[in-house]
């Protein structure tokens, strides 16, 4: 397939041309964690949960994974698994994230060769590109100063690219080969608060898209939440949120012992079809020419075995990580595309 000089490789080379003297960093900040990866290191991920101390309230133990935040006016966040040891959290995906942006990115931000002063460029995404990238620029770009985990920032974005959430998985799997050459691809991203879908065609263009603000895996987590099976073995309320992290821990709440792996199933279908039937509805026009489709997401897992054996179907590996990969810019071989049979 002939390479395809596009607005965002133009924008990836002109970015490595000051690659020596500024970081980049691709951010991916989701409803249920916060995803990011310096194209070196492995990606990693912060549960996108907070707790905002009061003043006189003394943190408890912070770490690359839960860290503490704190802004020149002295408010203090303290992100991850660690805020659950407060008594109330904050979660992102009851939330506007649009609004959390720069907190988002203070979590995300760890010393670079040691160095806490630096120039950076970013790589996001989002779901509505067209209704929050100017917000997002606003927010993001500029001086920014604070203290993560006891030790002062000063970084100074100089360019933010804002991508349509999926995309960047969409490009990393060009990259695995996963994406034939011709006719559309549907990617179907389920995330933790929202779920959307791109038809894209053979050049890489979005023809249509659709982006369903609720129906991702907290929703799932909610009607399991309310189930009595659970509550009655609690003896209180469950936590949306806490039943969400079930989901990677085979399916129990929290320390607990207690599991809804027995009557999963009674959610996950009906949950699961309402995701095929509304992405069949949307697309009935063009299913003809589709070739693939691709399921990415962090709650692309819970899905998984339903979709094996299907021809068209391919759930990217990793899948959590597979969008924050594909947002990285990478100024050779990004238009690289491996033809699948």
């Amino acid at each position: 397939m002939a390479p395809i000089e596009t607005k965002r490789t133009k924008t990836v080379k002109a970015m490595a041309t000051v690659a020596d003297a500024t970081r980049t960093l691709a951010l991916d900040a989701g409803n249920y964690d916060l995803k990011f990866w310096d194209g070196v290191n492995n990606p990693q991920a912060i549960r996108s949960v907070r707790y905002q101390l009061p003043q006189g309230r003394d943190p408890v133990r912070y770490s690359e994974r839960s860290p503490l935040i704190e802004l020149p006016n002295g408010a203090r966040y303290h992100f991850g698994v660690q805020a659950y040891k407060y008594r109330r959290q904050q979660q992102t995906v009851i939330e506007n994230k649009v609004d959390l942006a720069r907190l988002h990115l203070y979590a995300c931000l760890v010393p670079n060769d040691n160095a806490t002063d630096f120039h950076l460029n970013l790589s996001i995404s989002t779901p509505d590109k067209a209704r929050t990238e100017a917000a997002l620029r606003s927010q993001l770009l500029g001086v920014h100063e604070f203290t993560r985990n006891g030790v002062p920032f000063s970084v100074t974005v100089d360019h933010v690219e804002v991508e349509r959430e999926g995309m960047g998985a969409y490009r990393y799997a060009q990259r695995l080969g996963l994406v034939p050459d011709k006719g559309f691809t549907v990617v179907i991203d389920i995330g933790g608060g929202t779920w959307l879908t791109r038809l894209v065609d053979a050049e890489g263009d979005v023809i249509d898209e659709n982006v369903m603000d609720r129906g991702g895996t907290y929703e799932l987590a909610v009607s399991i939440s309310f189930d009595r099976r659970l509550t009655n073995a609690l003896g209180t309320t469950a936590d949306p949120g806490i039943v969400m992290d079930g989901f990677q821990t085979g399916h129990t709440y929290a320390d607990t012992g207690l599991s809804w792996a027995p009557w999963f199933n009674e959610y996950l279908e009906p949950w699961f079809l309402g995701v095929f039937q509304t992405v069949k509805a949307q697309y009935t026009p063009y299913l003809n020419r589709v070739t693939r489709f691709l399921v990415t997401g962090g709650g692309s897992h819970l899905i998984t075995e339903r979709l094996m054996g299907r021809k068209l179907f391919a759930v990217i590996p990793d899948p959590q990580f597979a969008n924050v990969r594909g947002l990285f810019p990478i100024a050779e071989g990004l238009h690289l595309c491996t033809t699948t049979k």
